[in-house]
């Protein structure tokens, strides 16, 4: 969706240098850069190939704002990265040819706000309520009394189990699982089967959560399992029963969420992390990948990296390698 530079400068709260007329249809890397297309860069070392590249414009920081004459218009913004995600949100084209499909399947009861695409073989369940602007993938099914709010992108073959709410805005990649039974099973000690404890609770995301492909959130086992507003999970994570996660928590690949686990605001977790249960991860911790978190641990330290098995902050760990290192070497 073109746009002229004058206009983005204003949406995006920058200072323009060079024509403002000039437009731009998509951002792009220096490298596959066109006549229409923005790129950015972070430093100064960079700010030359930006000006040389074909691109249309440049994005860049205050270290930019000196110069007089540039070879093409720059874009002055203190997050060039930030503003450069924020013009790609604005630059992308808007899909005018929304409409639900023929080979759809839709309840009668479902309600749909206006402007909804809904994809080839996809199912909404009774009383199935869809928001304004929303889009289900084909092959997806939205279970009996399922909501999904407004500007929402649910992709291709994502299952959204009975009674789970999702707020505005939520982007659901291909293949997720949202809502199903937790793994809670009670065992007989006369017989030493196992019974499966009940799994009748909900699943709630709040507004501007992102959950990767082939990831899956189980439902509360009698209560609900929640993700905050502004929450990030990769793909292939794995989310347990009752679990409660925050605002804005970043979650990497291959993790996994043990039952009852709570995460709270602005924590960042690394890839292949495990989190055993009831555990509490406290604000503004950060999990190093491959980290181990024992059953009922508690987490804290704002902004503090931990990392290993039991986790524990890395200045610790380190100093514990490096023992065992010398260790080794003497034991030669």
């Amino acid at each position: 969706m073109k746009q002229t530079l004058r206009d983005l400068a204003e949406k995006l709260g920058c200072r323009l240098l060079g024509e403002g007329s000039v437009t731009v249809s998509s951002v792009s890397s220096l490298q596959s850069a066109t006549g229409e297309s923005l790129v950015f860069v972070e430093d100064t070392k960079h700010l030359d190939a930006g000006l040389k590249s074909s691109a249309a414009a440049v994005i860049a920081g205050q270290f930019a704002a000196a110069l007089d004459a540039a070879r093409k218009p720059i874009l002055i913004s203190t997050q060039p990265r930030l503003t450069f995600a924020r013009a790609a949100q604005l630059l992308r084209d808007s899909d005018n040819n929304r409409a639900i499909h023929p080979e759809a399947i839709v309840s009668a009861s479902a309600r749909m706000g206006t402007n909804v695409a809904i994809g080839p073989r996809a199912i909404l369940g009774e009383h199935v309520s869809i928001g304004h602007e929303t889009t289900i993938g084909a092959g997806s099914v939205v279970g009996d009394y399922a909501t999904i709010g407004t500007h929402c992108r649910i992709d291709a073959n994502v299952t959204i189990y009975p009674c789970t709410t999702l707020g505005d805005r939520v982007v659901v990649q291909a293949g997720a699982v949202l809502g199903s039974e937790g793994f809670g099973y009670v065992r007989d000690p006369d017989n030493g089967r196992y019974e499966q404890f009940p799994q009748i609770g909900r699943l709630v995301i709040e507004d501007d959560v992102e959950i990767g492909a082939n990831s899956t959130v189980d439902r509360g086992a009698l209560d609900e399992t929640r993700i905050r507003r502004g929450t990030k999970i990769d793909n292939l994570v794995h989310i347990g029963h009752n679990v409660q996660i925050g605002e804005d928590v970043v979650i990497a690949a291959q993790t996994g969420l043990s039952g009852s686990a709570i995460v709270e605001d602005n924590v960042i977790i690394g890839g292949q992390v495990g989190i055993a249960d009831h555990v509490r991860i406290e604000a503004g911790a950060i999990l190093g990948a491959q980290s181990g978190i024992p059953t009922k641990k508690v987490i804290r330290g704002k902004g503090v990296v931990f990392w290993g098995t039991p986790a524990r902050p890395i200045r610790e760990y380190l100093k514990e390698l490096a023992f065992l290192s010398r260790a080794a070497r003497k034991e030669r």
